[in-house]
């Protein structure tokens, strides 16, 4: 795979590691030399960090054991100037390393020198490495070489360990052990450092001097060099283990070492602790991820009182998966790994297999791609139905491993056996017209050991052919040869149902027609009707514009204000008329 860009281009090596080619300004078809560059993820740059443990953990032991030890020191000089100067030289290509190390930016591994130096520089990683290279030993001339204390700078280069052990994690396939093996490493580095200090501390306050100390390396045997490590290593062991039995401190330097000791030994035990329960706890759930936790359903068995032969079966396959490490969720195992690459991990599980139906054969490779994730895994105990004959059949199996046995309806008499890689119920899930079993199984199928199939349902497959129809086509085609090799298929009840299906398909064109029409006319009246909502909204507006010119209500009342005294004087008169009237004559 390559990326070209101005002014030159990169390549990716299959080996992680990418290679820089810059143009020459005068010409550019002529290339300079070209410099690697490596990928941070890549296998090169992992066996670096491989190789950079050695010398970080040579000085990390080695250099504070001549500090202590001084017959160590003497007695080997030689070697150990020879190994200093190579852990050096590795730590010089360290640097270099880094400087040619490529890094993500925008998810884009950047490959320009430029870039990752000036990216390299500007980090505390380059000031660590620059100081654990600095030359300390230059006061070998007036110290003596038997000074390796002025190597302790080279522990700056720590975090290269931590670094390569991180990436080992992450790529060993027992993640757990590696875990407990580095804690061990980590345990015997501090007793290892601890058990110096205890000898440089003997020595100082002098040998022999109390019970605590070293014994005097006067007394026979104590003056051999492994005798020393050991003992003081024995001793350091016992006080960080708080397991007792050391001589009681006499001084107040014992005192404080003690003290120091047993704080220490109190955070590792903790350390130690949760360090082991994180890795128990990886372990159980990764168990429990991989097969399924059998201590609930041997509960509810208890609890629902089920006989005991029933139970002994459950127990069995429970006891099976574990021991020939069968896995039945492998859907929940790989859910979050992107879509695709879950897909291509199945795809290296599983194509083979899907392979070998018959009726997939020579389909396109997506549908297989989309198919192989829908396959289901799925173990039979010994004497257990896969199914029985009659049943309808929603699901196809194909036997991954183990023996099947078709038998007869008194589960005794068998009339075949299929194996590996064979498969049944294919012709279920396909709906196909004529099909004279209906969908029903035609046969008992008994598992005769423990048998691992794959299951592929009908809902699936439907799913899956929805988006391939021409496939779904040719699986129809297969499936009809197959039913017509096995006198399985009615012609005319297949005509029958071809000439219903195209009558109801003629139907359904005459109802979208009719639904068209109606949509047509239902578009037409609601125009109308909006058209005639429009009319009448405009003319209620010009009878209220109209409405305006009118007198207002309050104008009519003070006019009948106004007219009620006249009128009530006449009614007055009248009345008085009116009464006046009769009483006249009188």
């Amino acid at each position: 795979m390559s990326h070209t860009s101005a002014p030159g281009h990169r390549t990716m090596s299959k080996n992680s590691k990418v290679k820089t080619t810059e143009s020459s300004p005068s010409a550019p078809s002529k290339a300079r030399k070209s410099v690697p560059v490596l990928d941070p993820s890549g296998d090169y740059y992992y066996w670096w960090l491989n190789t950079m443990v050695f010398p970080v953990m040579y000085n990390l032991i080695i250099v504070v054991c001549r500090a202590c030890f001084p017959d160590l020191q003497h007695g080997y000089l030689v070697a150990w100037l020879v190994l200093d100067y190579t852990s050096d030289l590795l730590y010089l290509l360290d640097i270099v390393v880094r400087f040619h190390t490529g890094f993500l930016d925008q998810g884009i591994l950047v490959v320009d020198k430029g870039r990752i130096a000036s990216r390299y520089v500007r980090t505390w990683s380059f000031l660590l490495d620059l100081a654990s290279l600095m030359p300390t030993d230059l006061a070998y001339v007036q110290l003596g070489p038997h000074t390796p204390t002025l190597r302790l700078n080279r522990f700056l280069r720590v975090p290269r360990l931590f670094e390569a052990f991180d990436r080992t994690e992450t790529r060993t396939p027992y993640p757990n052990a590696f875990r407990i093996s580095k804690l061990m490493l980590y345990i015997f580095v501090v007793i290892h450092w601890n058990s110096c200090l205890y000898f440089a501390l003997s020595r100082y306050l002098g040998f022999g001097r109390d019970a605590w100390v070293y014994p005097d390396p006067a007394q026979p045997g104590f003056e051999r060099l492994r005798r020393q490590y050991l003992y003081s290593f024995y001793f350091s062991t016992l006080i960080l283990t708080t397991v007792g039995d050391t001589p009681l401190p006499a001084q107040e330097e014992e005192y404080l070492f003690m003290v120091g000791d047993f704080l220490l030994a109190v955070m590792g035990f903790a350390t130690i602790m949760g360090s082991m329960s994180s890795v128990i706890y990886n372990m159980n759930t990764a168990d429990a991820a991989f097969y399924p936790d059998h201590a609930l359903v041997k509960r509810y068995l208890k609890l629902q009182h089920i006989n005991r032969r029933l139970e002994r079966r459950v127990i069995d396959w429970y006891q099976h998966l574990q021991i020939n490490k069968k896995m039945v969720n492998e859907v929940a195992i790989l859910q979050h790994l992107p879509e695709r690459l879950r897909a291509e991990v199945a795809v290296s599980v599983h194509l083979s297999t899907l392979r070998r139906v018959q009726i997939f054969q020579n389909c396109e490779a997506s549908l297989l791609e989309e198919l192989v994730l829908k396959l289901q895994p799925q173990t039979y105990s010994p004497g257990e139905y896969v199914c029985r004959k009659g049943d309808i059949g929603r699901e196809m199996y194909i036997i991954r491993e183990g023996q099947l046995a078709v038998v007869a309806d008194d589960g005794v008499t068998q009339y075949a056996v299929l194996g590996a890689g064979l498969y049944f119920g294919e012709i279920s899930i396909i709906n196909i017209k004529g099909n004279m079993s209906g969908n029903r199984r035609t046969a008992n199928i008994k598992s005769l050991g423990y048998s691992d199939l794959f299951c592929l349902s009908k809902e699936d497959l439907r799913e899956v052919l929805s988006e391939y129809p021409q496939a779904q086509t040719v699986m129809e085609e297969k499936g009809r040869e197959i039913l017509l090799k096995m006198n399985k298929l009615d012609v005319n009840a297949e005509a029958a149902e071809i000439a219903l299906q195209e009558a109801t398909e003629s139907r359904l064109r005459g109802l979208d027609e009719q639904l068209d029409d109606l949509q047509t006319k239902f578009a037409r009246l609601l125009a109308e009707l909006e058209s005639g909502a429009l009319k009448i909204a405009y003319r209620i507006e010009r009878l209220e514009w109209q409405t305006r010119e009118w007198p207002m209500p309050e104008d009519l009342a003070e006019a009948d204000d106004e007219g009620e005294p006249g009128e009530g004087t006449s009614k007055d008169g009248e009345g008085r008329a009116s009464h006046e009237g009769p009483s006249g004559p009188e």
